[in-house]
């Protein structure tokens, strides 16, 4: 099974790992993983003075603190994965990964804030579901 996991470094995605390590079912060799973390990008104004490398050092810079600890929990886990990061709006570019490489399931945790119609999802997660054909599972 080809798994997308969406990962932002917070407490939700602490919890997803932890959900992922308590079900075999959902980690061992016979899947393939994908680690996707999405840099919100900086703001255009900005972006425009902000020298290339540097832009493009912020952005591996902020992908690989997300990555570092998942790193270690996969080789605890004896269990190979490859990191992607992206920058954009996290939910499209989740998305069009998930389909992309057509995966068989996304899995992502949630926040479950933000405006009434994503009361009990986050808008990521809302994004997410609504944005790509695969099953995607929120962990919460």
């Amino acid at each position: 099974m080809k798994i997308l996991i969406a990962a932002d470094g917070s407490s939700y995605t602490k919890c997803m790992l932890a959900y992922l390590a308590a079900h075999d079912e959902w980690l061992g060799a016979g899947h393939a993983y994908t680690v996707m973390h999405t840099v919100t990008p900086v703001v255009a104004r900005a972006a425009r003075v902000i020298p290339r490398e540097v832009l493009r050092s912020y952005y591996e810079q902020s992908a690989e603190t997300v990555f570092k600890p998942i790193r270690t929990f996969f080789k605890k886990q004896g269990i190979e994965a490859s990191f992607v990061s992206e920058v954009g709006d996290p939910g499209v570019m989740i998305a069009r990964r998930a389909d992309a490489q057509r995966v068989d399931l996304v899995m992502l945790g949630s926040h479950g804030h933000g405006s009434l119609g994503n009361l009990f999802l986050g808008s990521v997660a809302s994004k997410v579901i609504a944005g790509c054909k695969a099953p995607v599972l929120v962990i919460r």
